[in-house]
């Protein structure tokens, strides 16, 4: 099955530069958002979300990551310049992405997320920092982010 990505960023150059990456990677933009609102409405339809903290609503990116882990179980990635601000929703998303990001490093996380690699933390990606999320995978299995 091919993995959806929702793109949670507000300035739209990143946003376009990021929907290239993940078709590059051989994956569907299911939306590009740059609101809480936005990102929400889309949450059912994504597998996976790259999300940028500071939104055109605020600072709302954590909250929203937070919202799209634990009620729609989609698998975040923070992609930020600031990932001190990530806080507490560090605990419910794979892993954070520092910009400026390098498009291999997009790609890579991508492609070890939609493989369901057991153990984020066991991968040497530059620009790649794993955090503390469990999730499963489509077989049931719970693994380790």
């Amino acid at each position: 099955m091919n993995k959806r990505v929702l793109i949670v960023e507000d300035e739209i150059f990143v946003a376009l530069e990021i929907e290239h990456i993940v078709h590059s990677a051989g994956m569907d933009v299911c939306a590009i958002a740059a609101d809480r609102q936005d990102a929400l409405l889309a949450a059912e339809e994504c597998d996976i979300a790259l999300v940028d903290l500071n939104l055109r609503d605020g600072p709302t990116g954590a909250e929203i990551g937070q919202l799209l882990s634990v009620r729609h179980g989609v698998r975040v990635i923070y992609v930020t310049a600031n990932p001190a601000q990530i806080g507490e929703a560090s605990t419910t998303a794979l892993g954070v992405i520092t910009k400026p990001f390098r498009e291999k490093t997009i790609r890579e996380a991508l492609s070890a997320i939609a493989d369901e690699v057991p153990d984020l933390s066991t991968l040497a990606i530059s620009g790649f920092t794993p955090l503390g999320r469990n999730f499963c995978s489509s077989n049931g299995l719970v693994y380790q982010g």
